[in-house]
């Protein structure tokens, strides 16, 4: 980065990520860093935007101008790094990725073929079948159909879904025949039982991984973690590093989801290459990617030790409010 230029920081679909925000300005304060953190969304009403230095609006994802006002707006506003926040955009932002880096701008992205393999649970599936990581079985949806009955409880869900939306236990044969019918484009798994983890994978700027933070999944709403403890789990560690390794051209805050079992199998259903909601705790456990990326765009040299980090810390959220007068 030009020793003139100031640090920038772009988030966009910044929404509800008001912990997120915070974290980064509160690097910003520590470190006395010259520049802002930018948010952009389609709403104006952005919890996160009234936080953020700067709140642009924007089109939609799927409007074929949201890119074109993204560049414009890195340009005029001299970014440095984007970070996008949602699945939905992440494949979107890897096709252009060149182009952003034809303005000086870095995204906090992987190369497109781990979207491909992230954003559709089939092919995730694949991914962790054909490099012999441990998941769910896959079952021939007609096939169960066939049968007339079930053999045992499974979970059925869309191929391209997130947020939990559109995922079902299917105790009965009834509930696989009006749910295979329901769920867009399903995919039917084996139902795994244990305890549930996401482990935020963070990588250096060459994809090199610099540390892996197990963070268990004690209660959840709306798919989003809302009690959580980081667990210096060793296998966990371990095998969440391998799958981020076997990901083509992976760059940024990788979150991948497991099942423990009681026999301490590690099961993995699923992988989400950005920061995934819960990513303020492994961040307050001392794991601070925020501050890593911070001091490396400086290129200052990193101060701390990212993979220090604070075992047993547990997380407990709480219903807050951003209280703004509107104009």
């Amino acid at each position: 980065m030009s020793e003139n230029k100031p640090l920038n920081i772009l988030f966009t679909s910044s929404g509800r990520r008001v912990e997120l925000i915070k974290h980064f300005k509160s690097i910003y304060h520590e470190l006395n860093v010259e520049g802002e953190i930018l948010t952009v969304d389609l709403k104006s009403n952005s919890p996160a935007g009234k936080i953020s230095d700067k709140h642009i609006l924007v089109p939609r994802v799927d409007s074929k101008d949201y890119v074109i006002s993204l560049l414009e707006i890195c340009k005029e506003n001299r970014i440095s790094l984007l970070i996008p926040l949602i699945d939905t955009e992440l494949i979107l932002l890897a096709n252009y990725k060149k182009d952003f880096e034809n303005i000086g701008v870095k995204l906090l992205i992987s190369d497109l073929k781990t979207h491909e393999i992230c954003n559709d649970k089939k092919l995730t599936a694949e991914f962790f079948a054909s490099n012999g990581f441990d998941a769910p079985k896959v079952y021939e949806i007609d096939a169960e159909l066939n049968k007339e009955q079930l053999e045992q409880p499974l979970l059925i869900k869309p191929a391209k879904g997130s947020s939990g939306i559109g995922v079902h236990i299917l105790d009965q044969f009834e509930e696989l025949v009006f749910y295979a019918k329901h769920v867009q484009d399903p995919i039917l798994q084996e139902l795994i039982k244990g305890e549930e983890y996401t482990i935020d994978v963070f990588t250096d700027f060459d994809g090199q991984v610099l540390t892996a933070v197990p963070r268990l999944r004690i209660e959840t709403r709306a798919g989003e973690v809302s009690k959580g403890k980081t667990i210096r789990n060793s296998t966990l560690i371990q095998k969440a590093t391998e799958v981020v390794n076997a990901l083509p051209g992976v760059f940024g805050c990788i979150t991948v989801q497991c099942f423990l079992t009681e026999n301490n199998e590690v099961k993995f259903i699923e992988i989400n290459p950005r920061f995934g909601g819960g990513a303020p705790l492994s961040l307050a456990a001392g794991a601070d990617y925020a501050k890593y990326l911070v001091e490396s765009l400086l290129n200052k040299g990193v101060s701390f030790n990212i993979d220090d980090w604070e075992n047993n810390l547990l997380m407990l959220r709480y219903d807050a409010a951003v209280f703004v007068t509107e104009e």
